[in-house]
């Protein structure tokens, strides 16, 4: 992982639109906002195609569909999130 800096966080999903993962997206999106509130500087979602589902945050890969399998447990995302802000 890069550098802890403690300023906001970018949390990018991406989710295979055609596969039907909104509500998969959005449950993680919508834990993070309500855990971090401010501390995050976005969360930007946007559609894929092929299965995916990756999760990006400060623009560290912390979860593929393709190489972890299966969706993220939110708390593994929540840890890297905390990680990013230093703690």
């Amino acid at each position: 992982m890069s550098e802890m800096t403690g300023l906001p966080v970018k949390v990018t999903i991406s989710y295979c639109a055609e596969c039907g993962y909104e509500e998969h997206t959005v449950a993680l999106a919508r834990a993070l906002m309500i855990r971090f509130q401010h501390r995050l500087s976005s969360i930007e979602i946007f559609p894929a195609d092929s299965g995916a589902f990756d999760v990006r945050v400060g623009g560290d890969l912390v979860h593929s569909m393709y190489r972890d399998g299966g969706f993220p447990d939110c708390a593994t995302i929540a840890r890297a999130v905390e990680a990013k802000l230093g703690g």
